[in-house]
């Protein structure tokens, strides 16, 4: 019995440190640019994988979501990539067609859980594939996983979200909803991170909504980059090719759970001379969670 109890005892210890350990982990957020037909010769999708992949290895990612991957996108990033796993399906099937909003992550650091993940479109009809009712032309969608760190036990949901480039209303109805899910978790009691492009800058109605900039959900988000760096006024992430950091179009969008501790935050920019491997640069930020 005495022993029994002394296994509980070191069970209830360990929980309890684990509890109490801190996280501190690097998210990135990169729309990879679907290959259009249009992009040719150093645009096209065989010449920049490599300088994506660079550019990846740059950022040294825990936790990545793209937006714009298409099937055969996805097959060649795992495979430039074996350190880091895969979730995520496309949009207008919830298969394989259509762009994904997936997540890579790293495989030695964490463990998905297999019964909290899965992939939502930014719809009235949410759980209808390649459903669009809110004004949008094309599906919009939104994946989510639960990743649990092996090293400290401490778990987090992560939610990758690509919002519509032209229709306001869709954009407030899609954070409506993201918010909801949010809130209605799985794991309530563990961390969030909201990432994606959300084709709307700060000052947006939709993003300040999510970012506690309007006072109106209670359990609005953190933004480590405003924080750090909200009198930048180079911040575009949407360059169009141009590979111009110039200007407040900063659509690409890291936003984390309360209380966190941000470390770093910055938009990657391509290296000099180098061209840049899509048209959006890729934000990356590392916070703690206490």
């Amino acid at each position: 019995m005495g022993r029994m109890f002394r296994t509980l005892s070191v069970i209830v210890s360990l929980l309890a440190m684990a509890d109490a350990a801190e996280l501190q982990l690097s998210f990135a957020s990169y729309n990879i640019r679907y290959p259009a037909h249009e992009d040719t010769d150093w645009r096209s999708w065989p010449k920049r994988l490599h300088r994506l992949v660079a550019t990846v290895r740059r950022m040294n990612p825990d936790v990545m979501g793209v937006q714009e991957a298409m099937h055969a996108q996805v097959a060649d990033m795992r495979l430039s990539l074996p350190d880091y796993d895969f979730y995520g399906y496309g949009r207008d099937d919830g298969k394989t067609r259509g762009e994904y909003s997936g997540v890579f992550y790293r495989r030695d650091r964490f463990i998905r859980d297999p019964d909290d993940a899965g992939q939502f479109w930014l719809s009235a009809t949410p759980e209808v594939p390649g459903s669009k009712t809110w004004g949008n032309e094309i599906p919009r969608i939104t994946t989510w996983i639960h990743l649990r760190d092996r090293a400290t036990q401490r778990g987090f949901t992560v939610y990758n979200a690509h919002w519509d480039h032209r229709h306001q209303g869709s954009r407030v109805e899609a954070a409506f909803l993201i918010a909801k899910r949010i809130d209605a978790r799985k794991h309530t009691a563990d961390p969030v991170v909201l990432l994606g492009d959300f084709n709307a800058t700060e000052g947006n109605n939709a993003v300040d909504y999510l970012a506690g900039r309007t006072n109106k959900w209670p359990n609005a988000l953190f933004d480590p980059y405003h924080s750090l760096h909200g009198d930048v006024q180079a911040r575009r992430t949407l360059h169009f090719w141009q590979n111009n950091k110039d200007g407040w179009a900063k659509v690409d969008h890291i936003l984390v759970s309360k209380p966190a501790r941000a470390l770093r935050a910055e938009i990657v920019y391509a290296a000099a001379g180098e061209k840049p491997a899509s048209d959006h640069y890729p934000v990356t930020t590392t916070i703690l969670w206490p």
